[in-house]
């Protein structure tokens, strides 16, 4: 490689490590001079930028850290140009480029000091994607290295694996073929104290088996931290300053004092009654304030008082938890909301449920549709056919607030994949429910665990759609409170919980074992050993849930609604498929024309017709079995069709494209003298096909029916 002239006479540094079978290196001051910092990861032909921006001013007036995580997708770097007709440049980001965004965001986001709010921006950009594993990894490493060298308080590093299974052996950087068939494609992300991220889809994994590929993955990764560290001590980066926002200690004292015998057992109340004791407690507040301070210096200490009212308010749900084992609502530890749920809701739609727990609410409707709905999949890494989708919604109604509708977010994305990976496992193949099914839940009220309740009632509406899944699904989120090194895990948790605790966990599995989970850490770093914990408690209260779900509808309908389109599948013989199509389509748009039915025809011969009436469909397979049928000899045809009328004879259609001569003698018992006596184009008659010659021409006979 040629040297590159950095302009401000930095060296090019880089440092590499051999890791996991291959070498891994980390790159800087050769691309990206301006940004803040920018390494290039490269590991086999993946090459991959992570540039960061850390502003050095501080944005005043903001509850939130401005952190922003993108990771860019781009088609030549996997050799592509975009298979779409009209848009040949990178647009709008996939789906699988804003869950990658979201996986490399999990991790970093809780490393950075509470009260930061420099707007901070990291960028991953896949410049070279070999095609043997998947490059999120490598982008996860690439812009942690680039946080390590801005200066920022970032307290890395991080790194993250993605382990499959093959041959009862753990693998990272599996190809994306074995991934596909692994029973198991999971993503840890770790700082070497602890693991901060996991996400996992399963094929009914064991809680054992999934605490052994942890070990795996925490084991294997750390030479990524350890490489991040030699870089970062070769660069001396020196540490920026910053400041942080602090609420006014005086202001938080003020409001401990009078929510003083105001909270604890006072508002342990099921929710809704809790949060509407909160919202009454926060409106008193505030006019307590107001009246103490006056309108004016009230209003320019208002988002410090609410502040300081939620800090609070989430101390008190920590105590309680911590001494009393009490929970906000009343709940004992492992206790499960309320539960209830129906199917059948919506008379047009194909199936639908409505999933209640506490007061989140996820209302789930499943529509069917021939294979040809499928979703097209043209990405960096994918190209194909997508026939299962499921997606979220949560307007802003659900959380008791005005919103603008528009599309969906990161957020929806992100819940709607979990929920469609948690059912994947269990759904029919092809071959025995060739459909496309679209599951929607509309999210109907938040409080807590709504991507689980999106599972749950996407499980119920596919069971009352009819779809024949392998065994039900139900899910759950666990929340963790860290008191010193004793944890303490919450089961179903709900927002209040979700706030002031350590950990976000949601798992969803049958009664086999697991099938996704998703799992987010707030504070640095947790050890195996408790999450073990958790998914054995877990286990448990899903169990629970899927005994409530197996008491609305314990198993799929016998039959798709009567709305739904009927499909039918057949195999053909490839070979066979061009004739079935025709010239130009011809053929194939006659077929649906006149039957009236949708055909799909694959690359390997299966044939799916799809028409809401059976009767159409078994026409359309007929027309179709008659096209890919062989001339048999011996074989009676009726109603074969007289296509010419000769002087030595008569050529009949016995079935499509096949024609075959029956001669002046083979007519009648009696004498012919010409064929046109008896016989007229557009007649119809009855043949048997008496014989093949050499050259595949038929002999057919009307004499031999009469005669048979």
């Amino acid at each position: 490689m040629a040297n590159t002239i950095n302009p401000e006479g930095k060296a090019i540094i880089s440092v590499e490590t051999e890791f996991l079978g291959r070498t891994l290196s980390l790159e800087i001051n050769r691309v990206g001079f301006r940004t803040t910092a920018s390494v290039l990861a490269r590991y086999g032909d993946t090459v991959v930028l992570g540039t960061v921006m850390v502003s050095p001013n501080v944005i005043e007036n903001l509850d939130y850290f401005p952190l922003s995580i993108d990771y860019e997708e781009k088609m030549y770097a996997s050799g592509k140009i975009s298979g779409s007709r009209f848009v040949k440049r990178e647009g709008k980001p996939s789906d699988d480029a804003v869950l990658i965004g979201r996986l490399i965001d999990r991790p970093i986001r809780p490393l950075w000091p509470k009260g930061y709010r420099h707007e901070v921006q990291g960028v991953a950009t896949v410049l070279s994607m070999d095609p043997n594993f998947r490059p999120d990894m490598i982008a996860m490493i690439a812009l942690s290295a680039a946080f390590m060298l801005s200066g920022a308080p970032f307290d890395g590093p991080i790194a993250g694996l993605r382990i499959s299974k093959k041959d009862n052996e753990w693998l990272a950087f599996d190809t994306p073929e074995n991934l596909v068939t692994s029973p198991l494609d999971l993503v840890v992300a770790a700082t070497e104290n602890g693991i901060m991220m996991v996400e996992a889809g399963a094929n009914e994994i064991s809680e054992t088996d999934l605490v052994s590929a942890l070990n795996f993955a925490f084991e294997k990764l750390q030479p990524a931290i350890i490489l991040q560290k030699k870089l970062l001590k070769k660069a001396k980066t020196l540490k920026q300053e910053f400041s942080v926002v602090k609420l006014d200690e005086s202001i938080e004292i003020e409001v401990e004092k009078w929510l003083e015998n105001k909270l604890g057992q006072n508002l342990r109340k099921p929710y809704p009654e809790r949060n509407d004791l909160i919202k009454r407690l926060r409106d008193e507040m505030k006019l307590f304030f107001t009246d103490k301070l006056g309108d004016d210096e009230f209003i320019l200490k208002k988002n410090d008082y609410i502040e300081a009212f939620e800090k609070v308010l989430h101390k008190d749900v920590r105590k309680g938890i911590i001494k009393d084992k009490i929970r906000p609502d009343g709940r004992a530890l492992d206790e499960i909301r309320p539960l209830s749920s129906e199917v059948g809701l919506l008379p047009r739609v194909h199936g639908s449920s409505l999933f209640t727990r506490g007061i989140t609410q996820a209302l789930n409707i499943v529509t069917l549709a021939p294979l040809s709905f499928s979703q097209v999949l043209n990405t960096m890494e994918k190209d194909g056919e997508r026939r299962f989708f499921h997606h979220y919604n949560a307007p802003g109604y659900t959380v008791g607030e005005i919103r603008r509708l528009g599309s969906p977010g990161r957020r929806e994305i992100g819940h709607g994949y979990l929920a469609e990976r948690a059912i994947l496992p269990v759904l029919p193949t092809e071959t025995d429910f060739p459909y496309a099914i679209r599951s929607v839940t509309e999210i109907m009220s938040q409080n807590g665990s709504t991507s689980m309740a999106a599972t749950c009632s996407c499980c119920l509406a596919l069971m009352d759609a009819g779809v024949p899944i392998t065994a039900p699904v139900s899910g759950i989120a666990m929340g963790l409170i860290l008191d010193g090194d004793n944890p303490i895990i919450l089961s179903d948790i709900a927002d209040a919980e979700d706030f002031a605790g350590d950990m976000d966990f949601k798992v969803t599995g049958t009664t086999k074992g697991i099938t996704a989970l998703q799992m987010d850490m707030k504070v640095p770093g947790l050890k195996i050993e408790i999450l073990e914990k958790a998914l054995l408690q877990a286990k448990k209260g899903r169990f629970a849930i899927l005994q409530h779900m197996l008491s609305t509808l314990d198993k799929p309908r016998s039959s798709i609604s009567n709305y739904a389109p009927r499909v039918e599948s057949m195999h053909i013989n490839p070979d066979k498929i061009r004739e079935i199509i025709g010239k130009g389509g011809e053929m194939i748009q006659k077929i649906t024309a006149e039957t009236n039915t949708s055909i799909d025809i694959k690359d390997d011969g299966t044939v799916m017709i799809a028409s809401p009436d059976n009767e159409r469909i078994l026409a359309a397979k007929h027309w179709i079995e008659s096209i890919i049928a062989e001339p048999e000899v011996g074989k009676i045809y009726e109603d074969a069709l007289v296509v010419s009328v000769l002087d030595f004879g008569a050529f009949v259609q016995i079935l499509p494209g096949k024609d075959g001569l029956v001669h002046v003698s083979e007519i009648a018992n009696e004498r012919v003298n010409k064929p046109s006596d008896v016989l007229k184009e557009g007649d119809k008659v009855t043949v048997k096909l008496i014989a093949i010659d050499d050259k595949g021409r038929l002999q057919l006979s009307i004499k031999a029916v009469n005669n048979k």
